[in-house]
């Protein structure tokens, strides 16, 4: 019962400290969207779905964690209308709507991590000339593991029985 009590006095301290964060940044922010529950909720299910169905705020959340921030913001849309409010959640839902919204914003700030864009100044072989290159941090790291991935395919050594193999 204890947990609860301490989980539903986070809940409602989550709120008051963004407001004081949003003040005291002057309310504009490069930050993800992240659910708020001082702006009414159904706002920012639409706004949250419309950047996801557009393509590009955040394209690098895979298909399967889009389902998941769209069927936890169902279940937190569901216990507001059912309830009638924050206030009215009894102390279970709270906890349940509570790991809904921290499930969303982990999801969507991991996104808008990967999808920032990371510029390079490279010469390239054989040549004097710089040119910039720009990728998201996604992009990079699919990049880094293909390469990783190639270097090790082409380390293996085959060896075929009854042939020798070198070095070993």
């Amino acid at each position: 019962m204890r947990k609860l009590f301490v989980v539903s006095l986070m809940l409602l301290a989550i709120p008051v400290a963004q407001a004081s964060m949003n003040a005291a940044s002057g309310g504009a922010s490069d930050a993800p969207q992240q659910l708020n529950v001082t702006v009414p909720f159904e706002r920012q299910k639409e706004k949250i779905i419309a950047d996801l169905g557009n393509g590009e705020t955040y394209a690098e959340i895979k298909p399967e964690e889009q389902v998941e921030v769209r069927n936890a913001l169902t279940r937190i849309s569901d216990a507001l209308q059912k309830a009638g409010g924050v206030d009215q959640l009894s102390a279970e839902d709270k906890a349940k709507v509570f790991n809904d919204q921290e499930l969303v914003n982990t999801i969507l700030t991991r996104a808008h991590e990967d999808s920032r864009l990371v510029c390079t100044r490279e010469k390239k072989v054989g040549s004097h000339r710089i040119t910039n290159t720009c990728k998201t941090v996604a992009e990079r790291r699919r990049d880094r593991e293909e390469s990783q991935g190639a270097l090790r395919r082409n380390m293996r050594v085959v060896c075929v029985p009854n042939v020798s193999c070198p070095g070993y």
